[in-house]
């Protein structure tokens, strides 16, 4: 309630103390007038950069949330994370392409194929299929950087967190005893 106020509390405004560490935050019940006047002078965007203000009004802002299982670290190593796309619809048909991807490998391991699983988590990531040469490696490494690189995209880092992914995969390639 405001203070010298006989209105009914309907509305809720934030109180002094904010969520945090310590737990959730107060909340005030005002009245309809003074609620309004609360939210005529209150600034969501208070200390925030010109940057992060556009960041917070971005139509896409909730979706850059990370969950649980598109983490690096989850169950399918190399599959993609949420945050690496502005489209939730192109994540989901990533996923599902990993997850193609990924039964293939299976496949072509059970049928006796000389990499072992990282490896071939790797030839998928860098788009090869297991009857490779250390210079189609190179060759198929080299394409992917400059197709991906910013430098070679006017500056667009949209593919940054893929190029990290090739680069990863190759690095472990080109160390493989398979390749011989």
């Amino acid at each position: 309630m405001h203070p010298g106020c006989g209105g009914p509390g309907e509305f809720r405004a934030p109180g002094e103390r904010r969520s945090g560490f310590d737990g959730p935050g107060e909340w005030r019940w005002l009245c309809l007038d003074h609620v309004r006047e609360f939210n005529a002078g209150y600034d969501w965007f208070a200390g925030m950069s010109a940057e992060e203000i556009h960041a917070a009004q971005a139509p896409g802002a909730g979706w850059r949330t990370e969950s649980p299982s598109f983490r690096a670290t989850a169950g399918g190593s190399g599959m993609p994370r949420w945050a690496d796309f502005d489209d939730p619809l192109e994540a989901i048909a990533a996923r599902a392409d990993g997850i193609r991807s990924r039964a293939r490998r299976e496949a072509e391991l059970a049928a006796g194929g000389r990499f072992g699983r990282e490896e071939a988590a790797a030839l998928a990531t860098l788009g090869l299929g297991s009857g490779i040469d250390r210079g189609e490696l190179r060759r198929r490494y080299s394409e992917l950087v400059r197709s991906l690189h910013p430098d070679r995209n006017g500056g667009d880092r949209r593919h940054e967190a893929e190029l990290g992914r090739v680069v990863e995969a190759y690095q472990l390639l080109r160390k493989s005893s398979a390749l011989g």
